[in-house]
Formats: C-alpha cells, structure tokens, sequence
C-alpha cells in the first residue's frame, strides 16, 4: 500500500503519484515536506502547466519517480 501524502501548504489529501514524484525529482529525495501541483507552481514561481510539461519530459526519460 501506498504512503498518503499531504501537501503542507493547502492540506490537499491524498496527493498523485505524479505530484509526489515532481516533489522528490525538484526538491529532493530525501525531502519530507510536499506540495500539491497548485502549490509547487507558486513555491517554485512557475506554472503548473509548466510543472506538468516537466513530468512528461521526465516520464519520457524513463525516470522511475512518475
């Protein structure tokens, strides 16, 4: 069974897989705190479609996280 995560700024519950993996591949593997898409978009100053272009690259790399 999968590790539900929250996103520690909205509190959205359970956060995707993909936003998950974004978390880990942007900010860290070993990172503890994770946000949901929205959120990332404004920590990071970028947009969330940006966001979800950057997984799909990533999943075309082959990366495991996604």
């Amino acid at each position: 069974m999968r590790k539900k995560y929250a996103c520690k700024v909205c509190f959205k519950e359970p956060l995707t897989k993909d936003e998950v993996g974004i978390n880990k591949k942007l900010l860290g593997l070993d990172n503890k705190v994770f946000f949901c898409m929205d959120c990332l978009a404004e920590y990071l100053e970028c947009t969330t479609e940006e966001l979800l272009d950057k997984i799909e690259e990533f999943k075309n790399e082959g990366c495991t996280l996604f």
